[in-house]
Parts: C-alpha cells; sequence; structure tokens
C-alpha cells in the first residue's frame, strides 16, 4: 500500500472518524414509528420512508485524502414498527433472527450495468402498468422514494465537494446520480454508496459477491485508455476495501466481525472458463497488505485451477487473517443443480456472510434457518444401546432421531415474516418487473439447516461401534455410567474412548465410512421437505455460533469428551484428535458424499505459525489445499494461529489491537471477541501442539 492508504488506514483503525457520530435520537429519527403510523404509512412505504429519512439525516463527511467517500454519521436504525405492531408481529409470525432480510447477495453487477436513472425509469415505465393491483403499486412507488433518496443523498455529497473545492470527487459523484459509471473509481464510489444504502435501510450480512468479476469491465476499461495504470487500480481497490472496515463496528452480527463482507473471487463461468483475473489478483495482494478483517476473502477453485492461485491464497493464510476460504466448484456446482438450481445460476454461486452458497440477485434463500445437533442425536440413542443388537440397528435409531429433530425444527418455521424490503428489491433479479418485493420470495427460497457436531457424532458411532457391538468389550452400563458422571471413576474407560480409538479425521477407511453414513442420513430426512415458500431444506456441514450452544446443553459424549469441552467449529475433527498430520485429516473429510449436504461448512484447520519459515512452506501448503480440492473436498479453511500470542492477548489485550483469527464463518479482532470465543480458538490449536 502506498503513503496516502497507510495514512487512511491509521485514521479508520484509530477511529478518528468516529467523532462524527450521533445517535437516532439528536438526528430527529427516534419517533418516526409513531410518525408514521399516524399518517397512515403502510409497513411497505414505511421501509422506503425510513431509508429516506435516514440518508436525509445523514451529514457528508469526508476523511483525510479520502477519493472514495460515504460515512456513517448516525449509530442506531430506529424501527419503523411501533413496539405493539412488532410485539404482535413477533406474537403471531415466524422471525428469523432480527425479521430483516439478510444474509443474501444482491446483484450489484446489474446495477451498475444500469445506473440508478435507468433503474428508475424502469420503475416509472413499470408504474404505467394499468393491471397493476394496489399491492403492486404500493410496492412500486416504494421504490421509487427509495431510487430517488439514493440520488439525492449522491447529490448532497457531491455539493459538499464542490464546497471544499475537491473538483474529481465532486465529478465522481455528479457522474453517478443518475448515470451508470464509466470508470473504476465510479463504479467503485457507486459500490460503496449502494452497499452502504443496504445497511442503512436495516439489511445486514450484505454479501459483495463476485467482486472480481463485475468490477472487472471497469478495471480494463481503465487499462486500455490509460487513465489508470495497475498501481492506480490497485490503490482504488485497496480504499475500498478500507471503506468496509469504516462502519462495519455498527453492523449486527455476534460479535465485531460478524458482518457477512464477504466476496468471492475466480472460479468457473457459464462456458466454463477459469475466471481468475487481473482483479482477482489485486484482490489478494490488498488483503495482503492492509490486514484487516473485511472484506473475507473466498476463493473459487477446482481440480484444474492453477497452482499460482493456492499459493497466493497461502500467502494470505500465512498472515493469520483467517482467510481466503475455498470452495470447490467440482463439488459445489453439481451439488446446486443437483438441489434444483438452474446450471447457470450453480455456475454463478458465491458465498454467503459465513460459508452457505447462494446465487446472487436470484436467491432469497435463509441458508441458516436452523441447526440439527448431530452429536445429540447419537448420545440421546446411546440410552438405547441395551435394546440394539448390531450397529446397523444403532444407526436406523440415529436416522430415527435426527428424522425426529428436522420434523420439529421444520414444524415451527411457518408464517414467515419478512420485514418489507424496498432497497434490496432494487438489486435483486425481477422484482421491478414483477412489483413483487424480495422480502416475499425470488426465484429461489431454499432454507439451509447446519448439521453440528458431526466428528463428535462420528467418533461417538466409533466408539460405540469398535466396542460394543464388534469387541463387546465394554458393556452398556458402563457407557452409560460413564457418560452420566461425565467419565468421574472411569479414567481408564475414558482414555480408552478419547486417546486410543480411531476417529474421524486419522484416515480410517471404517470410521469415515461411519461420517458417510452419517451425513447421507442426515441429508436423507430433508429429502421430502418443502418449505412454506416452495423452497427445499438444504443440509449442510457447518455450525455457526452453535458450536458454543450446542456444546453448553450437550453433556459428555461417549467419545470421552467432557461436559465443559466444546465440540469442534464445522467439518473438522474433534479437539483432542491425534492428528496423523493434515493429509490424513483432509483425506478423511474428503471420503463422504458432499455433494449431497452443500448447504457449506468448510474444513477448517489450524497450523502454527512456526511452520512457515520459507516460501516453500507457503507453496506446500498450497499442494495441500489443491490435494483436499482434487480428492473431492467441498470447502476448506485454513488458520495461522501462535498459541503463545493468544495467551499472551488475554492478558495484554492492548498489545494485540490487531490480533485476527477465524472464528467460525468471520475474522474478528481477538482482543474484542467474548471470552468463550477466544477460549474456543485457542483450544483448537492447543490440541495441535
Amino acid at each position: 500500500m502506498n503513503d496516502r492508504i497507510k495514512r487512511l488506514r491509521d485514521f479508520i483503525f484509530d477511529k478518528h472518524h468516529h467523532s462524527f457520530r450521533r445517535s437516532a435520537e439528536d438526528a430527529g429519527l427516534a419517533s418516526m414509528a409513531e410518525e408514521m403510523k399516524a399518517v397512515g404509512l403502510s409497513y411497505q412505504l414505511r421501509a422506503a420512508e425510513r431509508l429516506r429519512r435516514m440518508l436525509e439525516a445523514e451529514t457528508p463527511v469526508f476523511l483525510p485524502e479520502e477519493r472514495i467517500v460515504v460515512t456513517r454519521t448516525i449509530k442506531d436504525i430506529p424501527s419503523f414498527y411501533t413496539e405493539v405492531e412488532w410485539n404482535e408481529i413477533a406474537s403471531t409470525k415466524y422471525l428469523h433472527e432480527k425479521g430483516d432480510l439478510c444474509n443474501i447477495s444482491p446483484n450489484y453487477e446489474a446495477m451498475l450495468r444500469k445506473g440508478l436513472g435507468e433503474i428508475l425509469d424502469d420503475v416509472t415505465k413499470r408504474q404505467k402498468d394499468v393491471t397493476l393491483t394496489e399491492e403492486q403499486k404500493e410496492f412500486l412507488e416504494s421504490e421509487v422514494i427509495c431510487l430517488k433518496a439514493i440520488q439525492s443523498f449522491i447529490q448532497k455529497y457531491a455539493d459538499k465537494a464542490k464546497q471544499v473545492f475537491d473538483k474529481e470527487l465532486a465529478e465522481t459523484l455528479q457522474n453517478i446520480v443518475s448515470d451508470a459509471p464509466q470508470n473504476l473509481r465510479e463504479a467503485l464510489q457507486l459500490l460503496r454508496i449502494m452497499h452502504f444504502c443496504l445497511w442503512e435501510a436495516g439489511h445486514y450480512h450484505n454479501t459483495l459477491g463476485r467482486f472480481d468479476q463485475y468490477i472487472y469491465i471497469y478495471y480494463v476499461r481503465d487499462i486500455e485508455s490509460g487513465r489508470l495504470t495497475r498501481a492506480d487500480a490497485k490503490e482504488l481497490i485497496e480504499e475500498f476495501f478500507l471503506m468496509c472496515n469504516k462502519d462495519s463496528d455498527l453492523y449486527p452480527g455476534m460479535q465485531q466481525g460478524d458482518n457477512g463482507q464477504s466476496i468471492v473471487l475466480a472460479g468457473r463461468s457459464a462456458s466454463g472458463e477459469y475466471l481468475f483475473n487481473e482483479v482477482s489478483r489485486i484482490c489478494l495482494e490488498a488483503s495482503y497488505e492492509l490486514e484487516l478483517i473485511d472484506p473475507k476473502i473466498n476463493l473459487r477453485v477446482d481440480a484444474e485451477t492453477p497452482e499460482e492461485v493456492f499459493t497466493l491464497g497461502s500467502r494470505l493464510t500465512q498472515l493469520g487473517l483467517g482467510f481466503p476460504q475455498y470452495s470447490n466448484d467440482d463439488v459445489v456446482i453439481p451439488g446446486l443443480i443437483r438441489l434444483g438450481y438452474s446450471p447457470e445460476d450453480a455456475r454463478n454461486y458465491v458465498v454467503a456472510a459465513c460459508w452457505e452458497f447462494i446465487v446472487p440477485g436470484t436467491a432469497v434463500d435463509i441458508p441458516n434457518i436452523d441447526a440439527v445437533p448431530l452429536a445429540e442425536c447419537v448420545k440421546n440413542i446411546t440410552r438405547e444401546l441395551k435394546q440394539l443388537h448390531t450397529f446397523n440397528e444403532l444407526l436406523s435409531r440415529v436416522k430415527f432421531e435426527i428424522q425426529a429433530r428436522v420434523d420439529e425444527l421444520c414444524a415451527k418455521e411457518h408464517d414467515l415474516y419478512i420485514v418489507p424490503a424496498p432497497m434490496m428489491s432494487l438489486m435483486m433479479d425481477g422484482c421491478i418487473e414483477s412489483a413483487k418485493d424480495a422480502s416475499l420470495g425470488g426465484k429461489y427460497n431454499n432454507f439451509g439447516f447446519h448439521g453440528t457436531g458431526v466428528a463428535t457424532a462420528v467418533d461417538s458411532l466409533a466408539v460405540l461401534k469398535k466396542y460394543y457391538f464388534d469387541e463387546k468389550s465394554v458393556t452398556a452400563d458402563e457407557i452409560l455410567d460413564a457418560i452420566q458422571n461425565d467419565f468421574k471413576g472411569h479414567d481408564a474407560l475414558d482414555e480408552k474412548f478419547r486417546k486410543e480409538t480411531e476417529k474421524f479425521g486419522q484416515d480410517v477407511d471404517w470410521v469415515d465410512d461411519i461420517a458417510t453414513q452419517l451425513l447421507d442420513i442426515f441429508q436423507s430426512t430433508l429429502e421430502d421437505k418443502v418449505n412454506e415458500r416452495g423452497g427445499i431444506y438444504r443440509a449442510g456441514t457447518g455450525t455457526a455460533m452453535y458450536y458454543i450452544w450446542h456444546a453448553t446443553e450437550l453433556g459428555s459424549t461417549p467419545d470421552g469428551r467432557k461436559s465443559s469441552e466444546m465440540i469442534p467449529a464445522n467439518y473438522s475433527p474433534s479437539l483432542f484428535i491425534r492428528e496423523k498430520g493434515p493429509l490424513s485429516v483432509i483425506k478423511s473429510f474428503a471420503k463422504p458424499h458432499l455433494e449431497k449436504v452443500i448447504n457449506g461448512g468448510p474444513l477448517t484447520l489450524e497450523f502454527d505459525q512456526s511452520i512457515f519459515r520459507n516460501e516453500e512452506a507457503v507453496v506446500k501448503l498450497g499442494q495441500l489445499v489443491r490435494t483436499f480440492i482434487v480428492l473431492g473436498g467441498h470447502q476448506l479453511q485454513l488458520n495461522t494461529i501462535s498459541l503463545e500470542k493468544l495467551l499472551d492477548a488475554k492478558k495484554h489485550p492492548e498489545k494485540y489491537r490487531n490480533l485476527i483469527v477465524r472464528v467460525w464463518g468471520w475474522s474478528g479482532y481477538f482482543v474484542e471477541l467474548d471470552e468463550c470465543y477466544q477460549d474456543h480458538v485457542i483450544n483448537r490449536i492447543r490440541f495441535k501442539n
């Protein structure tokens, strides 16, 4: 990064821009719900009116030396529902998380190609249709309100730029008030504004999709015309990346960093061409130089991806940022097609806030609607051991238990209510044409279930198979008593189960076959399920925050895990596994039929920073990643951590403000995490030493 970007990075990282912030109450917005109700505005129009008022109340701010602008000055976003109204909705409807449309990927490419003026023209032409219903007319009116509010917001910034005599910035902003961007700076500026407006409209976990693909056209245009050099373009992209970190502490999430600002690089085109381009390369370089938690980088790869791409990704891993995360087109694309996505849409997939696979512009999927505790299902059936005569009987009972849990979750997810989303609808395919808000659904309306504690469940089943059914060397009473008493008084049994038994991740075929059967069972329980929006349910191998939540409720398990211990994050080996090396782990975890559990959820591996002694080590890590992909792994995420540094950071957080770790599907600053997440990260690397 050059000196200007470094100064801007330091300014933002030191939070000097926070001085411009004020509350919604200070901005005169706190009572908007009551005011809107008083004049009889529908919820649809209230959503648009809230955005208009928020943008109108925002004060233009230019940070020192900025070339891509917009800084959030209003800290909180007030509801446009009164308390009584929202309580009534919450008591009669099913709400996912906050009830807002979130964790999807808008069609930024189409928005940039058209520009705001053409989109507004599309809406006004659609309004002339005499067959429109009142609901459709209201939706289109909400779109007009949003578009004009955004245009006024941009104009306000343009006027301010003129006042401070920044001619280039004023021109850039003025050019995108109505017209489509014509160069890289204009494209990145409009993208920043629209991404900003999504958050301002109450949406969260807004991903940036295939950034390198839709930005590439502007890069080429500027390079070929001589308007920019490669260094100039990189400087602009680095500044855009900085913008993703400017307001992210105000974005909803489990912790700071859990904000969903992921981008996807490379991958195949609809015609099969591999799309790693110069913007892809610049994005990797920018993340390497900036060393910030946003945006999170996801690399689409396959068995034929050039080795250089894996090496470039491994250099980021070496820094300890917790990304890139890798997704395998050879598994994901066929898996999505199998679930009913068109080949064209499947080839255009991106990654949601964490790891779930979604399609930009067309899918209103809820890929993280709930989670099935696989480890708990296995533990529950363990109580029936005395009535079971074979391991296959045990698996049949496990399937019954998982099916019961799935049925229970599906039954509660009805009468779904999602807050009207006119801002998001501007960038979702078909909304204007159908005059229908995106909150009511899209081309795809699928729900995703995480399957948590996969390794704990598999390892528990392995213990039961080996010692109870095959060897008959341990009785049901011994197993149940050990679990009931958290293995107190059963030290020998704990040693046997915990350390001597073969485990998932040691490349032992009979154990890995159990994993294959378990995931096949999980997927099969969802096959006949159709949600109320006509979508399907997708099985996945992620855990998200459930690796804390489900572990807390689980108690001890037959694999020797104590009640105080967490389950592994995502699709990963048990924390106390005696690994034979990373190659054994990836060989085990690539064996199941991963195309069937394609909601997402990466194999997550931790490496101590000491392994990166030279460039050769970086290249070898890239080769390890490629091996997982060639073997048929679906998704992989690598962390580089120093145990000593983490332990010291807990004692002296002031010394480690910029220490970044991967938490689950996102990276955050270690010293800002709640202690339970800090301890889990520490334990993940402690068992690898």
